[in-house]
C-alpha cells in the first residue's frame, strides 16, 4: 500500500489503500491547509521530479535539500562523527541518488527531528539506512502520522543519540520542540541547530520565535523565558536554523539571549521603539 504524503506539509502518513480524508498536522492552528484544498502525493509519484544536493558547510557538516521547494521547504543537516552520522530534521523526497550520496559519506546512524512540521517521511529515511532511530520528544507523540519500531519516543528534556551530540527539548513552538547541541562545531566552539524551536531572523544578529510562524502567533513569556534559561547553560558559538542560509556564524549565544530580551520586552511593552 502506498504511503501518502501532504503536499503542503510534506509529512508522509502510514501506509494506506486510499489518501487520508485530512492531513492532522496541517489543520492544527499551527500550520494549514493549502488554498488548493488538502493534496497528496507519494515517493512513487514525486520520483524524477525532485533531486536532493548535499553541500558542506563546515567540517563535518553536511546540508541536504530539495530541488524543487517541496512542502515547507525545509533543508535538512548531517553531522559526521566518529561514532556515526545524524541526519538532523528530515526532507519528504529520498531517491536512490540521495541515499548513494548519504552512504558515501558514511550513512546514518540516527535521525533526530526538531518537531512534527519536519517528521517528512522519516520512516523512509530509517529505513534506507538499516533502521537508523528516530529521536523524537514523547511530548509530541500524538502528532506522528506514520509509527515504526524505529522511532525512539524519549521522555525527559535530553537525549544523546551518538556522543557528542544532545538533543535538548525547549518547548515553545511545540510541546517537544528540540534543538541539537553539538559540542565539536564551529571550530570547537559548539555549534546549535536549531529548526524553528529558535529561527533564525532576517536579520541575522537576532533570533525569534513563534509558537505558529505561518499564522503569526507568537509564544507567550513563560515559554520565551524556559527557553532563555536553558540557553543560558550552553555553551555554542553558531546556530544553523531551518532554511537554506540561515546561520549565525558567530556569538550566536549572545544573540539568542539579546533576542529573549528583546522579544519579552515586547510582550510587557517595556523595549525601546524608534
Amino acid at each position: 500500500m502506498p504511503a501518502y504524503i501532504c503536499q503542503t506539509c510534506g509529512v508522509q502518513q502510514a501506509p494506506a489503500p486510499a489518501p487520508p480524508g485530512n492531513c492532522a498536522i496541517c489543520e492544527d492552528e499551527r500550520q494549514f491547509v493549502g488554498r488548493a484544498g488538502q493534496r497528496w502525493t507519494t515517493l512513487a509519484e514525486m520520483q524524477g521530479s525532485y533531486r536532493n544536493d548535499v553541500a558542506e558547510l563546515e567540517p563535518e557538516l553536511f546540508q541536504l535539500t530539495t530541488r524543487p521547494t517541496f512542502g515547507i521547504g525545509q533543508r535538512a543537516l548531517m553531522v559526521r562523527t566518529p561514532e556515526g552520522n545524524l541526519l538532523w530534521d528530515c526532507l519528504s523526497y529520498l531517491d536512490p541518488a540521495t541515499t548513494a550520496a548519504v552512504t558515501e559519506l558514511g550513512g546514518l546512524s540516527a535521525i533526530a527531528i526538531s518537531h512534527p512540521h519536519f517528521y517528512a517521511t522519516c520512516v523512509e529515511w530509517s529505513e534506507a539506512f538499516g533502521g537508523a532511530p528516530i529521536y523524537l520528544s514523547s511530548r509530541d507523540r500524538e502528532f506522528l502520522p506514520r509509527p515504526s519500531p524505529a522511532v525512539v519516543h524519549f521522555d525527559g528534556d535530553e537525549a544523546e543519540p551518538l556522543p557528542g551530540l544532545r538533543v535538548l527539548r525547549l518547548g515553545g513552538h511545540f510541546q517537544g520542540s528540540t534543538v541539537l547541541h553539538w559540542a565539536g562545531g564551529a571550530d570547537g566552539g559548539g555549534a546549535l541547530l536549531t529548526g524553528d524551536t529558535i529561527a533564525v531572523a532576517a536579520d541575522r544578529r537576532w533570533v525569534s520565535f513563534q509558537y505558529s510562524y505561518p499564522n503569526r502567533i507568537p509564544l507567550p513569556t513563560a515559554d520565551v523565558l524556559s527557553i532563555a534559561k536553558r540557553i543560558a547553560t550552553l555553551s555554542f558559538d553558531r546556530i544553523y536554523g531551518a532554511w537554506p542560509d540561515d546561520v549565525i556564524p558567530v556569538d550566536a549565544r549572545a544573540a539568542v539571549l539579546r533576542s529573549t530580551a528583546r522579544y519579552l520586552g515586547m510582550l510587557t511593552g517595556n523595549w525601546p521603539r524608534g
